[in-house]
């Protein structure tokens, strides 16, 4: 594999806080990469653009939700096939609505307690809220 052959993508991610529940949306199963998976939502970042504007694009198209976003909670790299790696940045983001329409890349949402998040979101992420503690967050119920 040649050199150029290989992409770094970055993302960033928002775990949504409201009332003591934190969103997750599920993929669409004709995606690619995590069909039918539970995530936080959030997206690639566009060519000069700053991550905290990036991710309140990425979560008002994928969610319909204006948000604030707070702290980094962690960030995690990955290989998604030996050509292309994956940085995710994700943030401890707020809400005041919980109204949300979803973009067609989603086919579901929930706002989840800590137990819910631990039945439904993938072992790579649970690994990383249980590491940054994203599950010791006092709003979090």
């Amino acid at each position: 594999m040649t050199r150029s052959s290989r992409s770094i993508i970055v993302a960033v991610k928002g775990a949504v806080l409201h009332q003591g529940k934190i969103l997750i949306v599920r993929r669409a199963a004709a995606d690619v990469i995590g069909a039918g998976s539970w995530e936080c939502p959030g997206g690639k970042i566009d060519f000069g653009e700053g991550l905290e504007a990036a991710l309140e694009r990425e979560i008002a198209e994928e969610t319909g939700l204006s948000v604030t976003v707070g702290n980094v909670l962690y960030a995690a790299s990955f290989l998604t096939d030996p050509g292309r790696q994956v940085v995710i940045i994700t943030y401890l983001c707020r809400s005041e609505d919980i109204h949300v329409l979803l973009s067609e890349e989603h086919t579901a949402y929930k706002w989840c307690t800590r137990q819910e998040l631990q039945m439904l979101l993938p072992p790579g992420i649970l690994a990383e809220f249980e590491r940054s503690g994203v599950f010791a967050l006092e709003e979090l119920l």
